[in-house]
């Protein structure tokens, strides 16, 4: 049985990876993970504007003393330019690359494109195999146009894959009017790969304190439909590219969907939160037991079989489905 499959040309002997996540944010976590079973580790994001505001509040540190003691600041070693650096996030980088056996891909959110194109760079000198580009963009500006916004994650694609030689996966959002051309464009800029779909983290209200406040939610298995139709529409039209899934991953039966779709890896962090790093073993493990009982050698034989060119039907991919859905539902439940 040959569970193997390629993504971002970095061979993996099976296709479920750990994503960026509270556990790829340390050492030991990554080592837990790669002893778990994941085939490859995403390691929690670099935020750039983190470094941003810890920069300003170092400058504010130095300045808010100068003007009232003349000697304060000659208590302070010289620190050059006074910028603080994603130095713990490299050394994560490097540590693990060297101790661990399996892929360690970085994970980098970013603002601007100077810092996406620096800290690209690190990353590369530090180790990581490949790296993921997890663009956040929240467009609240009403002036601000569709094609604006896609021109700029366009670039910034392009701008990073220029400037580092590992390959560059870009986490999607499931927002664009239209992905199957931002997704060509995404390949065209140079992307090895693309992740399908990014999951915005979205406010909440506190209702007693009467504050905006964060809800941070886990994923279900039923979250898999949005990417898994358009993993299976892209599937094999996009050449150099690779398909990586994620979102909804909690058993092997998600796993196995997503490959049969066309998706080259499979990723996930809930289910890990949820039953520990160990449970990579146990998707890999089911997908084994499922292509055995099904008669599948290979990952790679079961790998798009249900794509939308694939299948009988390419129709029940597209509005045709959305008829079928309606004239399913049994009619005494609609009253």
């Amino acid at each position: 049985m040959d569970l193997t499959t390629e993504y971002l040309g970095l061979r993996l002997a099976h296709p479920a990876i750990a994503s960026a996540g509270p556990h790829s944010a340390s050492f030991d976590g990554i080592r837990r993970l790669e002893d778990g079973g994941a085939a490859a580790v995403v390691t929690a994001s670099l935020f750039e504007e983190q470094l941003l505001r810890e920069n300003a509040a170092l400058d504010h540190a130095f300045e808010s003393t100068e003007e009232s003691f003349g000697e304060a600041t000659s208590y302070f070693p010289d620190l050059g330019e006074r910028r603080i650096g994603p130095e713990a996030h490299l050394e994560l980088i490097r540590r693990a690359s060297e101790a661990c056996a399996i892929p360690v891909i970085g994970s980098l959110n970013g603002v601007t494109t100077q810092g996406w194109t620096e800290h690209a760079r690190l990353f590369e000198q530090a180790g990581a195999a490949a790296l993921e580009l997890n663009i956040f963009h929240i467009p609240a500006d009403l002036a601000t146009t569709g094609r604006e916004v896609e021109d700029r994650y366009v670039e910034t694609v392009r701008a990073v894959a220029a400037a580092v030689a590992i390959p560059v996966a870009i986490k999607l959002s499931p927002f664009f009017s239209a992905t199957g051309e931002m997704a060509r464009r995404f390949a065209e800029a140079g992307a090895a790969g693309l992740v399908l779909f990014n999951r915005f983290y979205q406010p909440d209200f506190d209702l007693d304190a009467l504050e905006v406040a964060p809800r941070i939610e886990l994923s279900a298995a039923s979250e898999i439909r949005l990417p898994l139709l358009w993993i299976a529409i892209l599937h094999g039209r996009l050449a150099g590219c690779s398909l990586a899934a994620t979102r909804g991953v909690q058993t092997s039966d998600e796993v196995v969907k997503y490959l049969l779709a066309g998706a080259d890896a499979v990723m996930s962090t809930s289910a890990a939160l949820r039953h520990g790093p160990g449970h990579f073993a146990v998707l890999r493990d089911g997908l084994r037991d499922w292509m055995q009982a099904k008669g599948y050698s290979s990952v790679a034989q079961m790998k798009g079989a249900m794509s939308q060119r694939n299948v009988a039907d390419p129709d029940a991919f597209e509005r045709a489905n959305y008829l079928r859905v309606l004239d399913a539902w049994p009619r005494d439940r609609a009253l």
